[in-house]
């Protein structure tokens, strides 16, 4: 049987980046002229353009010939193949690419040449398809698909047996990427006895044939992310064949290495599968049997992992689905690796590996000749560790502790021991090289079940896996026993680091998004005895986690597993709730980041900021964070300036290389905890480090390329930078008490990121301008807890915004090159305090306004949206806000942008159009008619119809369009609505409001519409009550108020129900009638309620309909008494009764009201009631049953005021 040697090396088809791969060495028929002549070994000393030259070569020969049976062909062919498959088209740069048209026509061209019954001449074609598509990275197209797959499945049926493997080989390479295409050849291949089928049975003897034809399955299953082109039955024919080869044995007669190679290609077409099944994979039995199968190949070959895996996890496990076999008990009785002389951790680590490199690295498992992992390789000791339980550092206090010095050191003599090496000779027999061969196909296999697990994680919902969350993290430390075998056991034990890394990916995207999940623990109570509730376990499990991810950084040397270790730590702390667990897990982790900022590899100093990030973020702000902000400087081991770590600072990875460094600097000892400043203004040794890492030179290289490339001075990295620029925003969002001391140095960072040629530099430097403006403002507002004494004074801030305006942002705000950069200027420059923008020089003021104006009209969307917010800030601002030439310019700007094609800019726009008619009105009360009359009525009547053609916008344009809405309506004067040209745009905004209302739009949209209403009822100069439009209106907040689901919608139709403040206004009796009765039954049912969340809104409404049903006692004529007594004399008396003595005996104010009683106190409600029972009994008499009416109502106050007085003195 002919073996193709370099398929023997790779599984499956390479694609991505392109690399240069090992000449493959392929195998020639007998008594052929060899494929290594003299012509193709010339070749590689050709100069630049021969590889696609000697391509074209041989193209246009093979074009020349046509078929025959003659053996002058055979030859020539022969020879041709050879020379196509011995090039190696990637050692050299070419001058000529090879383009994939040109590769598919050659194939094609070839395939019209061998015939069927040249069984050789058809291997060797099958081996120069495979080698052209996998080595030119080339998919296939459409026609030449067909033709080759045409060839190919005929060639399986009249060819010889030992053929059929290179032949599945070659249908593998043309299935990569064109399983879309291949809809009419599925029936052939995956059909009832189709080629793949036969090929994939259990029973297959041929076991190299079995892996190609599961390859060939897997290639089928490639194609789009959630989009699956496979439909049933092929989509279970797939499936059930790969899970059959995952959960079937290793035969006694099938080596482990081939056994391995079976199960990466089923694994690789199991993710392929996957892949393309998100949001379709069915949850239940078959996620846990995938679930079952992944977890017990996540272990595969782990040394001393005797893993006996159950067939199916179930999402709450029990005792007994745990059937794992712990190691061998002799080594569980080693003693703790705390205790273990140093000397017995270098003897159990001989004859492991060999030592490569100038750190003690070794390549994985000692494989030569195959491919290398591209990061540091297996650790022997790992190994070693793996095998002995016992060694665990776990931490005998419990988990409140997460780590203790003593564990450190532990781990840190760990890593020790992980860093010896053996002699080469012990590695270089050949037993040796076969089973570090052995070790790193196990090791792949446990890759792929990785990455299995992860695309699981992808196409299932989250919280269908939060119910297998036991199985895979742990929940408590291992007491008495082996620990679980969880993600954290692969990332601990694992010797390869590619494997460890995957495992930490894997939990990294548990985690994410994680937070509601999360949010259910708790550990802050005092604990139970009768049982441990969910919160306290989930609380467990998360300690765990940190305790475990620490273990993993401090062990870890592979800088790009220790990247991903402080990642998945990074997602760990943005999702966490802090907040309701004791306090010491963030501190523990503080202690063990910090000496990682100053590692020497840039992707690890990029992960420990985006961690610190997360944590300054995380529920901030948080007192134990703020604790540690304020720690000194020289705590911890880093001194916040670019001078590097101090000895007790270094990475334990760094303390074992510590030879390979001069004699450290000497550096100021750290303060004492005593002289600690705890005040607010105290030092942040944080701020003090990003804005170093920010804006200083680097001393000192931090890696060999470092050394070899920087030359000393220079800044650091970019991303470096940019992540430090970052986490100064988090933490000036989240602890700007911490970091107001320090606004002016700041300012001068943010100047120096605009200043600087990067575009990405000057980004960050814009948000954390617009940070820090945000932070003064949260300050200063009106409801800030903030003492005015702790606050940044008006001047510093006036001189902050002077020196920045002064600087590099005008540039940047004109820069239209980089519209991003413009963006986020804008958005710093809407974030200026108004007292402070007031104080600032005229000229400056002139230049913020023009160029806001200017950049309204820019062709970048995102420009003109960020511009046009910007204007809906200024035109809040006091001293602008009375401007009428200012607020008219504003407002031909926001209604130009309201007219835009793109939806961000309308809703911007629409926004802006909100804050700018809530000017009007506040200048309406300040200014008074002065305003009124200097403002265009044509500017006016513009802004009308645009907000009334807005309302039919998208939901995130109508929600203010609504609002601009009932601030004009309420803006209008009766001169306004005596001309002619108002009268049909007012009508046509009502309705545009009641049409709003009575929509299924979202709960935002509903409320603005009924507030605008209620907005609209207050100007007197309405016709409320004769216009047409009032039944229509008042029917739609009746509608809202007693049918609307969301609780706050009906709070705020109650509220506008209550705001006319005349009886004419509720129109005719019956009209009035409708609007008491809707009150009522809205009260009545107010504890019905769909959504249990909306019951924390019951109390707020009553409270209100209360207030608005005395509202139209108040407001009742003898006319309306008798509906008004229907409801108060039938069966929701009594509840209406008890209702009506809450609302005036709490003491709380939960209106939303806008009147004066809106704050009304419990005495004052009692003589409002007092003065509405006077009201109704001065009104004149009527008929007998207006006056049984009457008497209904007043029995009913009075019971009313009856009861409160009982209860407010319950003695009488």
């Amino acid at each position: 049987m002919a073996v193709n040697g370099a398929m023997a090396s790779a599984s499956s088809p390479m694609r991505g980046p392109l690399r240069c791969f090992p000449r493959p060495a392929v195998v020639n028929e007998a008594g052929a002229t060899p494929f290594l002549e003299s012509g193709p070994v010339e070749l590689d000393r050709a100069p630049p353009g021969g590889s696609g030259l000697q391509f074209a070569r041989c193209f246009s020969k093979l074009c020349s010939l046509r078929p025959s049976d003659s053996d002058s062909l055979k030859t020539e062919l022969n020879l041709l193949f050879d020379q196509l498959i011995s090039e190696n088209y990637y050692s050299y740069a070419s001058d000529r690419d090879v383009q994939p048209e040109e590769v598919c026509a050659l194939l094609v061209q070839a395939s019209r040449l061998v015939q069927f019954t040249q069984d050789h001449l058809v291997v060797k074609f099958c081996q120069l398809i495979h080698h052209l598509l996998n080595r030119l990275q080339v998919i296939v197209d459409e026609q030449s698909l067909n033709c080759l797959v045409s060839y190919v499945t005929q060639a399986l049926a009249v060819c010889s047996c030992w053929t059929r493997t290179d032949i599945l080989q070659a249908l593998a390479a043309l299935l990569y990427g064109n399983g879309p295409k291949c809809q009419k050849y599925l029936p052939d291949l995956l059909g009832g006895g189709g080629i793949l089928l036969r090929y994939s049975d259990l029973n297959q003897p041929d076991l190299e044939l079995w892996r190609a034809a599961v390859h060939c399955m897997g290639n089928l299953c490639l194609g789009a992310p959630g989009q699956s082109h496979l439909e049933e039955p092929y989509r279970s024919v797939c499936f059930q064949t790969f899970m059959q080869m995952l959960q079937y044995p290793r035969p006694a007669n099938v080596d482990e290495a081939i056994f391995c190679t079976l199960l990466q290609d089923a694994l690789k077409g199991m993710q392929h599968f996957l892949n393309s099944e998100k949001g379709k994979l069915a949850v239940g039995e078959q996620l846990g049997t995938l679930l079952a199968v992944f977890k017990k190949h996540m272990f595969f070959g782990l040394p001393g992992m005797n893993v006996e895996m159950p067939g199916v996890l179930y999402p709450t496990p029990l005792p007994q689905y745990d059937g794992r076999t712990p190691a061998k008990t002799e080594v569980q009785r080693n003693p703790p690796v705390q205790n273990r002389p140093p000397g017995n951790k270098k003897r159990k680590s001989r004859g492991r590996g060999k030592k490569v490199g100038s750190e003690g690295r070794r390549d994985e498992d000692g494989e030569e000749g195959q491919e290398v992992e591209s990061d540091t390789g297996a650790e022997p000791s790992r190994v070693r560790m793996a095998e002995a339980p016992g060694r665990w550092i776990h931490d005998s206090r419990g988990t409140s502790h997460l780590f203790s010095q003593a564990s450190r050191e532990g781990a840190v003599a760990f890593y020790s021991s992980w860093k010896k090496s053996s002699s080469d000779s012990e590695i270089s027999d050949p037993e040796g090289g076969m089973q570090s061969k052995l070790r790193l196909y196990q090791a792949r296999v446990r890759q792929g079940a990785l990455h299995c697990f992860l695309s699981v994680i992808r196409c299932v919902e989250k919280r269908a896996l939060y119910g297998y969350w036991s199985s895979f993290v742990p929940d408590a430390p291992g007491v008495g026993g082996p620990p679980p075998l969880t993600l954290l056991t692969i990332a601990l034990k694992d010797p390869s680091p590619k494997v460890r890394a995957g495992s930490l990916q894997v939990l990294s995207a548990l985690l994410e998004g994680s937070r509601q999940f999360l949010s259910a623990a708790e550990d802050t109570g005092a604990p139970r005895q009768a049982f441990t509730p969910f919160s306290v376990t989930l609380a467990a499990s998360l300690r765990e986690l940190h305790r475990c991810l620490l273990l993993a950084l401090l062990a870890e040397s592979s800088p790009q597993t220790l990247t991903q270790v402080i990642k998945c730590l990074a997602h760990l702390v943005s999702n966490v709730p802090y907040s309701r667990l004791r306090p010491g897990l963030l501190a523990s982790l503080w202690r063990q980041i910090r000496p990682y900022i100053r590692h020497r590899d840039v992707n690890v100093r990029v992960s420990c900021l985006t961690l610190l990030g997360a944590v300054v973020s995380a529920q901030a702000p948080l007192p134990e964070v703020q604790l540690l902000l304020q720690q000194p400087a020289g705590s911890g081991g880093i001194t916040g300036t670019l001078g590097g770590t101090s000895s007790g600072g270094a990475t334990p990875q760094e303390q074992q290389q510590s030879w390979r460094r001069g004699p450290a600097k000497d550096y100021p000892p750290p303060p004492a905890p005593a002289e600690a400043d705890t005040t607010p203004g105290a030092q942040c040794w944080l701020l003090q480090l990003c804005v170093s890492l920010v804006v200083q030179p680097r001393e000192d290289p931090y890696s060999d390329s470092d050394a070899a490339s920087a030359p000393s001075g220079t800044m650091e990295p970019p991303p470096v930078r940019l992540e430090a620029l970052q986490v100064l925003a988090h933490l000036v969002r989240g602890y700007f008490a911490l970091v107001q001391s320090h606004l002016l140095e700041l300012g001068e960072v943010c100047t120096q990121c605009l200043q600087e040629a990067d575009p990405s530099i000057q980004l960050h430097g814009a948000k954390l301008l617009e940070e820090l403006g945000s932070g003064v403002i949260q300050q200063h507002r009106e409801e800030s807890a903030v003492a005015p004494a702790s606050r940044v004074p008006v001047s510093q801030v006036v001189q902050f915004w002077s020196e920045v305006l002064s600087g590099p942002l005008s540039g940047a705000l004109q820069s239209e090159h980089h519209p991003t950069l413009q963006t986020s200027s804008c958005d710093a420059l809407s974030a200026i305090l108004p007292q402070a923008f007031s104080q600032l020089p005229d000229r400056t003021q002139v230049l913020c306004l023009t160029v806001l104006l200017g950049l309204t009209y820019s062709e970048n969307s995102l420009v003109k949206a960020a511009a046009v917010r910007a204007l809906g800030v200024y035109v809040l601002f006091p001293s602008l806000r009375e401007d009428v030439m200012f607020v008219a310019d504003a407002a031909n700007a926001v209604l130009t942008a309201l007219g835009d094609h793109s939806p961000n800019v309308r809703a911007k726009a629409a926004w802006s159009l909100g804050n700018l008619t809530d000017t009007l009105i506040v200048n309406m009360a300040s200014v008074g008619r002065d305003f009124q009359e200097e403002f265009s009525d044509m500017l006016l009547l513009q802004m009308l119809c645009s907000a009334t053609r807005a309302s039919s916008d998208k939901d995130r344009v109508k929600s203010n369009a609504v609002r601009a809405l009932g601030n004009l309506l309420r803006f209008l004067r009766a001169a306004h609505l005596s001309r002619p040209g108002f009268e049909g745009p007012v009508e046509d905004a009502v309705q545009a409001l009641i049409e709003t209302v009575r929509s299924d739009c979202t709960m935002k949209v509903r409320w603005n519409a009924c507030y605008a209403l209620g907005n609209a009822f207050r100007n007197p100069a309405l016709p409320l009550g004769t216009a047409n439009w009032t039944p229509d209106a008042f029917s739609a907040l009746c509608h809202a108020v007693t049918a609307c689901r969301n609780f706050k919608v009906r709070i705020k139709s109650a509220a506008a129900l209550s705001v006319p403040g005349g009886r004419g206004c509720y129109g005719d009796t019956a009209q009035f009638a409708h609007v008491w009765q809707a009150l009522t039954q809205a009260l009545e049912h107010s504890g019905e309620a769909g959504d249990f969340l909306e019951y924390r809104y019951c109390a707020g409404l009553r409270w209100q309909l209360c207030f608005s049903m005395l509202h139209l006692l108040g407001l009742a004529q003898p006319r309306d008494l008798p509906a008004l007594a229907a409801p108060l004399a039938g069966e929701a008396g009594p509840t209406l009764h008890g209702y009506l003595v809450r609302y005036h005996l709490d003491g709380s104010d939960r209106g939303e009201g806008d009147g004066p009683a809106g704050a009304a106190q419990p005495q004052e409600r009692l003589r409002e009631l007092e003065e509405v029972l006077k009201q109704l009994q001065l009104l004149p008499g009527g008929d007998s049953n207006t006056e049984q009416a009457k008497a209904q109502v007043l029995a009913f106050l009075n019971d009313v005021l009856r009861s409160c007085s009982e209860l407010q003195d319950p003695s009488s």
